[in-house]
């Protein structure tokens, strides 16, 4: 399904819906909603939860208690994490907010998740679709096995790039993130300073940042956050280099003062040395029609158009070049690039089209055909974990009763549930069979964990 990315298709994709869904949003905990001062997820989770709610459905917000979104908030805990001084105890202060939502699932149409994978093992419990959208990088390798082992579950990703490190995973849409648009005002006119805008680490670039500066002889404002965890960073890279003439560093700012920065600004410089999920950041800048210089890292070619919305260099020496030539972007181009693709009505549209796909499917039908491919890798408990939902205890113990009374049901729930015909699971790559000592056993079936093998390869 293509993205709604085209001016010639807005007329018909943003109109309201006909048919209004009950939709619980489920927030990280680590900043309120919207933040108060940086955060892109919980930005992001604020702008769609209204923006569904101009449009007509039903939204409920799981969140942090501070947070001050225009939607009926049910409160994680009563105070953002980061601002409590918390945050270092994030995974499992979601627990008790995700067993609420999950008991409540009946109530909702679609559960949309923005939680990364801590969601994942409770989505399988229920009926109600469970939809989440990846904020992050997903090319660590300590975390691939967790990832790997949801595959079934539909999930969404920021921009295509993103897919890259798990192509297996359910992927039902890319979304590229919007913003309102009369969020961040238009700035015919630029003032004579690059900007710098997001986190204070090294996957960020600052320090890259200060060195075109430097050898462009522009002046440089950075505007960002340093965490707890990149205090060193900046204590040992960063500080020594704001002595740089023509450096200087603000600190966190809040979304009145972004305007300004970013309006004022010549350029943007996105010096990321990384695999970026999305660069939220890029597209506030366009919002203000001011463009972006750019290393080619994760989504940046996705979202930015070389030579239109600003430039896209590998090197240095191509960073410093692209400040010189930054004039002959226009600015205006840079605003209607970003109404026409990264609005929050252009998102909330494409994330309407998901909600609809899931909700009009059988879900557990759904999840189970999409995990087939890579089933057969499993071991034999986690295959029959899987299949439980479909089976009926009861019904079994009643079938191998009527085969005789020399062959008792064993009394373990994982067992009694692999009990079948040979025919009726050779898509998990298993053989079930009963024993007469008592128990049952699960082997794999060579033949056909072989060929499904051969078919991946």
């Amino acid at each position: 399904m293509a993205l709604v990315q085209h001016e010639k298709t807005l007329a018909t994709v943003l109109r309201a819906p006909s048919r209004p869904l009950r939709i619980a949003q489920i927030a990280p905990l680590y900043e309120s909603v919207p933040p108060k001062l940086y955060g892109g997820t919980e930005r992001i989770v604020a702008y769609l939860a209204e923006e569904l709610v101009r449009r007509g459905h039903e939204v409920t917000l799981y969140a942090a208690g501070d947070s001050t979104v225009d939607v009926p908030l049910a409160a994680g805990v009563p105070q953002s994490l980061r601002l409590a001084g918390l945050d270092h105890f994030g995974p499992a202060l979601h627990l008790p907010m995700l067993s609420e939502v999950y008991d409540n699932a009946s109530r909702f149409d679609i559960i949309h998740s923005h939680v990364d994978c801590l969601s994942f093992p409770l989505a399988r419990l229920v009926q109600v679709p469970t939809v989440s959208t990846m904020h992050g990088r997903l090319d660590l390798n300590e975390l691939l096995p967790i990832y790997r082992s949801y595959n079934d579950l539909p999930v969404v990703s920021i921009s295509n790039d993103q897919r890259r490190p798990l192509p297996q995973l359910n992927w039902v849409r890319t979304v590229y993130h919007g913003l309102p648009g009369n969020l961040l005002k238009f700035s015919p006119q630029s003032g004579n300073y690059l900007a710098f805008l997001g986190r204070m680490c090294p996957e960020k670039g600052p320090d890259l940042a200060i060195e075109i500066a430097r050898r462009s002889g522009v002046p440089l404002k950075i505007a960002a956050k340093v965490d707890r965890t990149d205090r060193e960073y900046f204590d040992s890279v960063i500080k020594p280099l704001l002595s740089v003439p023509g450096v200087e560093f603000i600190g966190e700012i809040n979304e009145e003062e972004k305007r300004h920065f970013l309006g004022g600004a010549l350029a943007l410089l996105f010096t990321v040395d990384w695999p970026e999920p999305f660069g939220l950041v890029m597209i506030e800048a366009l919002a203000c029609g001011t463009p972006v210089i750019a290393r080619p890292c994760g989504s940046v070619p996705e979202v930015l158009r070389h030579g239109v919305t600003g430039f896209i260099g590998s090197s240095v020496d191509e960073l410093v070049a692209a400040v010189y030539k930054i004039g002959e972007i226009s600015r205006q181009e840079c605003r209607d690039e970003f109404e026409r693709r990264f609005t929050a009505e252009v998102m909330a549209a494409n994330y309407e089209r998901v909600y609809y796909q899931l909700d009009s499917m059988d879900w557990l039908n759904m999840r189970q055909i999409a995990a087939r491919p890579t089933r057969h890798l499993a071991d034999a408990r986690y295959a029959a974990r899987q299949w439980r939902p479909a089976l009926n205890r009861e019904r079994l113990n009643t079938r191998w009763k009527e085969r005789g009374p020399d062959r008792q049901i064993f009394s373990n729930a994982h067992d009694a549930d692999t009990v079948t015909e040979k025919s009726s699971i050779p898509k998990l790559g298993f053989r079930a069979s009963f024993e007469r000592t008592g128990g049952f056993s699960m082997t794999p079936d060579v033949s056909i964990t072989e060929k499904k093998v051969d078919e991946l390869k």
